[in-house]
């Protein structure tokens, strides 16, 4: 190979490394903006009484009720984010309310 191509490898790969990273970094921040924006939203609602369903998700989430009843928490966290994609926290927090 030509020595000009090796000098472009040198200074590409690690620019697209560190783009990579910046990029992860940013959605991280967005995602934990997002899941601050939902807790307070949360807050909200159950401030002002408002109770929040998710229609479409209701008959799955009677089985982390159920799990709820029979003192199983940890398969209910389980279950409540196999269901609904949320993370651990998330998770943790909405069977918490529940």
């Amino acid at each position: 190979m030509d020595i000009a191509v090796y000098l472009a490898l040198l200074v590409l790969i690690p620019l697209f490394a560190w783009l990579s990273s910046a990029q992860e970094r940013r959605l991280k921040r967005l995602d934990h903006r997002i899941g601050e924006l939902d807790r307070k939203t949360d807050l909200i609602l159950r401030h002002m009484g408002i109770a929040q369903q998710d229609a479409g998700r209701a008959p799955e989430l009677e089985r982390v009720g159920a799990l709820l009843k029979d003192g199983k928490k940890i398969q209910a966290i389980a279950a409540y984010r196999e269901i609904t994609g949320a993370d651990l926290r998330e998770a943790k927090e909405a069977v918490d309310r529940m």
